[in-house]
C-alpha cells in the first residue's frame, strides 16, 4: 500500500505549459480570491478593515447564488490578495446550507483561468468530479464553476474566468 495522495486527474488529458517543464490541466493564471462564509457582512467589517487593514472594495449581490459578497484586498495593490465574504440572502442558498452544517469560516479557494468551458471539459474527461458542468455567472464580472472537494484535496475549488475589462465590482455596488 502506498502513502501517495490519489491524483485528481485519472485519465490523460491535454494541458497548458506553465513553464519550467511543468504542465497544468487547469491552466491557472493566479489566485483570484479566498471565499469566506459569514452570517453577516456588517458584523465582520471591523475585523477586516481595522484589524487586518484590508481595503474594502464594495458589495455585490449575486441573485443566482443567493448571496451578497463583500470584497476586500490585502497587501499592495499590484500584489493584493483578494478576499470575498459571502453572506446568504436566502435560506436555501449554498452558503446558508454551508453555514448550517459548518458555521462561519473558509469556504473556497478561487483561481483565475482562461476558456472556462474548455477547462471544464478537460477536467471532466480526466475524471475530475465537477459541481458545475457548465460555467455560471459570478461576482466581479466573471463566469465561475466549482470542482468537487473530493477531486481537489478536500478543498472546494472555484475556477473564475474574467469576462473582459476590469474585474473590480461594477459601478454603484460600493457600499
Amino acid at each position: 500500500m502506498t502513502n501517495e495522495p490519489r491524483a485528481a486527474v485519472t485519465k490523460r488529458v491535454s494541458c497548458y505549459n506553465v513553464g519550467e517543464g511543468r504542465c497544468s490541466v487547469i491552466g491557472v493564471k493566479g489566485l483570484n480570491h479566498i471565499g469566506i462564509a459569514v452570517r453577516s457582512l456588517d458584523a465582520h467589517r471591523d475585523y477586516y478593515e481595522r484589524l487586518l487593514g484590508a481595503r474594502f472594495e464594495g458589495v455585490e449581490e449575486v441573485p443566482e447564488q443567493g448571496v451578497r459578497v463583500a470584497f476586500y484586498a490585502l497587501g499592495p495593490p499590484e500584489h493584493a490578495v483578494r478576499l470575498e465574504l459571502l453572506e446568504p440572502v436566502r435560506d436555501d442558498s449554498p452558503i446558508a446550507v454551508f453555514l448550517q452544517k459548518r458555521g462561519e469560516g473558509l469556504h473556497h479557494v478561487a483561481y483565475t483561468v482562461d476558456d472556462l468551458p474548455a477547462r471544464l471539459e478537460a477536467l471532466r474527461s480526466g475524471g475530475v468530479r465537477l459541481i458545475d458542468a457548465a460555467p455560471r455567472p459570478g461576482a466581479h464580472h466573471t463566469r465561475i464553476a466549482f470542482l468537487h472537494p473530493k477531486s481537489s484535496a478536500g478543498v472546494l475549488t472555484e475556477l473564475c474566468e474574467p469576462l473582459g475589462g476590469d474585474v473590480a465590482p461594477p459601478a454603484g455596488t460600493r457600499s
